[in-house]
């Protein structure tokens, strides 16, 4: 009589470092667009979301998504709502803090005043971390001429068994420009004030010139990143800005 086949269930990672490897070697040279493309096309990214929210730049990484694959699930916060419909994308979701943690530990939303770190934990990585649950890769918006926490930021790094995607990583800020110019995309309306990196109204103020585009995150603490992204990866750094839900933009 034939044994029965046993099942078994692979809890291993997504994707390995060496599978990384492989990617940045293959698309090394290769244009953003294009790289997205192909990418989607073949559908080597398995279970894949965009990270996005109200950055700056936001618009860029959506259009370049939505160019490539507008199928693509969106995870974000409510105000970027009106971008995932200009650009045709229609699988998005919203994030949001627990209510229940909230009212536990920041009942009177002041956290941010005394434990920056504690307040990003609660109203950015754990809704995050929760969004992104049973995907294999998320594509992130972060570029290397942001802070010197980003510098020699690859295109596919691994995090916590993931692959992440950074199309942005090696963009300049002529780059980005150039491409508002020619796809017409809308601006964000606080950066002609001087909020070159926009997170939440407590801790986002307007960056002098000469500063780092991000200086004006957390100003006046020894904190540069939300946290979003694992510290143990050598370029550890946040998305362009999540602006968690409550919060409002820094007017």
């Amino acid at each position: 009589m034939a044994s029965r086949a046993v099942d078994i269930i692979n809890t291993g990672p997504s994707f390995t470092q060496a599978d990384a490897d492989a990617l940045n070697a293959r698309f090394a040279g290769m244009g953003t667009a294009a790289m997205l493309r192909v990418l989607f096309a073949e559908g080597a990214l398995g279970r894949v979301a965009v990270v996005s929210s109200f950055g700056t730049e936001s618009a860029v990484l959506l259009h370049l998504v939505a160019q490539a694959d507008p199928t693509t699930p969106v995870i974000f916060v409510d105000t970027l709502k009106e971008l995932t419909k200009r650009f045709g994308l229609g699988n998005s979701s919203v994030v949001q803090p627990d209510p229940a943690v909230l009212a536990a530990k920041d009942e009177n939303g002041l956290r941010w005043s005394w434990d920056p770190d504690g307040c990003c934990e609660i109203r950015k990585i754990e809704p995050l971390k929760r969004a992104k649950q049973g995907l294999d890769a998320w594509i992130s918006g972060r570029k290397a001429f942001q802070s010197v926490t980003r510098q020699n930021l690859p295109r596919f790094e691994i995090e916590d068994g993931k692959l992440k995607i950074n199309p942005l990583g090696d963009w300049t800020k002529d780059d980005l420009e150039a491409y508002f110019e020619e796809h017409d995309l809308p601006r964000h309306p606080l950066e002609a004030q001087g909020y070159l990196s926009v997170g939440c109204q407590p801790c986002t103020s307007i960056v002098a010139p000469g500063e780092d585009p991000r200086a004006g995150r957390w100003r006046g603490w020894d904190k540069t990143e939300c946290g979003i992204h694992s510290p143990s990866d050598p370029a550890s750094g946040s998305d362009e800005g999540e602006l968690p839900p409550g919060y409002e933009p820094a007017f």
